[in-house]
């Protein structure tokens, strides 16, 4: 049997009610003082009353509000979790337009060993025809076959070295573009793969004047994933273009790799461009921060950096930028990377 302490309570009053009339009779003085005290109770009694449905009114207010914030917390979870999948979009985006700026440039560099290529082949077979025509004619001399021995000579020497220049873009390009797509880790030639990923940049810098030097240590060997550290340096050297050198001058960007110990890369990328203003400095690796909304930044571009370096490279990436300096980046991370 269940107890219930507003009925408990109503009996005892009851009961006080019916004492206090008896003893009303028997002992005055004594009634009067019960009364007093059946009186508090009674007030007591009704504030507990009131109390309760105060508290039942606030609970039920409180269940509402508790039900709103669970909605609204699913809302935002909702809510971030498609931001962060329009994030995961954006950058996928980013770095297949990267890739496309690869291919054009790359297929902009090929286009003159092959169009070399295709002269040559063109002026030599010109020169068979004529050849051929004076065979028939028995008109062939020492001095004809020997002009013609000169052009073949040389031709061909033309055409196997921009054969091979184009073989050699090719390959790079294929390497770079399949690191980049597949992100497979391998062991690489440090040196020879910034080359291969400055080669594909040379249309972007070309247009600028811009020059780049390399300073990196022969034959260290990294592995890792070369992919996301072409990724970088292609991102990083877009970045100077589009927002150090904005202004047309003419840019100087270095690249120099050391090893303060052996089992530890430290590359530095600088520039001597505009630099980046010191209020910027803490926010450029945070995602959709540009400084050129509207004029085709997406804010993409460093926060992918710095994804890339502390992610498959395992490691870390300060930015610097003096006064009328330019900006400097340094990526530290692991020569083996771990798995």
């Amino acid at each position: 049997m269940s107890f219930n302490l507003f009925d408990a309570e109503e009996q005892v009053i009851e009961r006080a009610q019916a004492l206090e009339a008896r003893l009303a009779a028997l002992a005055p003085e004594v009634g009067a003082e019960l009364a007093e005290l059946v009186d508090g109770f009674k007030r007591s009694y009704r504030e507990q009353r009131r109390l309760v449905r105060v508290s039942d009114r606030l609970q039920g207010q409180l269940a509402a509000a508790n039900q709103e914030a669970e909605r609204r917390r699913r809302e935002a979870e909702d809510a971030l979790a498609r931001l962060r999948e329009a994030q995961d979009v954006l950058v996928q985006q980013e770095k297949l337009a990267s890739l496309g700026a690869l291919v054009a440039g790359v297929a902009h560099e090929i286009n003159t060993p092959v169009g070399i290529a295709v002269s040559c082949a063109s002026h030599l077979s010109d020169a068979t025809a004529r050849l051929s025509a004076m065979v028939e004619k028995g008109e062939l001399g020492r001095g004809d076959f020997n002009r013609y021995l000169a052009t073949a000579t040389d031709t061909t020497a033309l055409i196997l070295a921009n054969c091979e220049r184009a073989a050699q873009l090719i390959n790079s390009f294929k390497q770079v573009a399949v690191d980049r797509a597949s992100a497979e880790r391998r062991t690489f030639d440090l040196r020879a793969y910034v080359q291969e990923t400055l080669l594909s940049l040379q249309p972007n810098l070309k247009r600028g004047n811009h020059t780049v030097t390399v300073d990196c240590p022969p034959d260290l060997m990294v592995e890792g994933y070369p992919g996301a550290l072409s990724q970088i340096l292609t991102n990083l050297v877009m970045n100077s273009l589009t927002h150090g050198y904005g202004d047309g001058r003419v840019g100087r960007l270095r690249i120099a790799v050391a090893q303060p110990d052996p089992d530890t890369v430290c590359l530095t990328y600088a520039d001597d461009g505009t630099g980046i203003p010191p209020e910027n400095l803490p926010h450029v690796f945070e995602p959709f921060f540009t400084t050129r909304r509207g004029e085709g930044g997406s804010g993409l571009g460093l926060h992918i950096v710095h994804n890339l370096t502390v992610g498959p490279l395992k490691g870390s990436i300060t930015v610097e930028s003096p006064p009328g300096q330019g900006a400097a980046f340094t990526l530290t991370f692991p020569r083996v990377v771990p798995e």
